[in-house]
């Protein structure tokens, strides 16, 4: 079930100067000056822009994403993921070390529902919702069949952004949502180092959710 149409927003897929939330354009002022070799700046969309299979995390890392200006690249939630979409031949190298390390995604696109690194990576409501119209701007842009969510707030911004009714559709690991006129969502626990060292999420269930979206792109 879509919401009612609104009005119309520009959809832009990524500003690299953006500077709309006060308080993530602060911490990363602040970033830059203690970790000067840092990209802290807004972390761009990596991998093929005709990807099939989008993938959608929270935010950047301090010190994954925000530290490398590639998503999930640095921390520790990346080398569960890289591994991963290696396994399933999403990417062409189970590791992501650097920008500049040759590594492709093979019909697959990684994004964040928040491109600028929040405080104790925990952004607010506001800064999800402000930067919801680059997410809208991926999807439009894209031809994703399958979008999979790594958690309940990249969950959300993406029926928000699809123009969806979240009551509708309600996260849960490895739940599939048929979206009437929209591409497949599929949700996965993130794959934090809380949510993996806790056993919230185990690797199988992980991998269950990557083999489901490769089953899903061949049907």
């Amino acid at each position: 079930m879509r919401e009612p149409a609104g009005r119309t927003h520009v959809s832009l897929a990524f500003d690299p100067a953006c500077r709309q939330c006060d308080r993530l354009a602060s911490y990363l002022d602040a970033s830059k000056a203690k970790f000067p070799a840092y990209h802290c700046a807004p972390v761009a969309p990596f991998g093929d822009a005709q990807g099939r299979l989008l993938i959608v995390g929270l935010a950047p890392g301090l010190h994954g994403a925000n530290a490398s200006g590639r998503p999930f690249t640095g921390d520790f939630a990346g080398i569960l993921l890289y591994r991963t979409l290696f396994d399933f031949g999403f990417s062409s190298a189970a590791e992501s070390l650097h920008l500049d390390d040759g590594l492709q995604l093979l019909d697959c696109r990684l994004t964040n529902a928040v491109k600028c690194v929040p405080p104790e990576n925990k952004p607010l409501g506001a800064e999800v919702n402000n930067c919801n119209s680059f997410l809208r701007g991926e999807l439009t842009a894209g031809q994703f069949r399958v979008v999979v969510a790594l958690g309940g707030i990249a969950h959300n911004a993406v029926l928000k952004a699809l123009g969806y009714v979240r009551s509708a559709h309600r996260f849960g690991h490895n739940r599939l949502h048929e979206l009437p006129g929209g591409p497949l969502l599929l949700d996965s626990y993130h794959c934090s180092r809380y949510n993996t060292q806790t056993r919230r999420l185990t690797e199988p269930m992980f991998r269950a959710v990557f083999e489901r979206a490769r089953t899903l792109l061949q049907t």
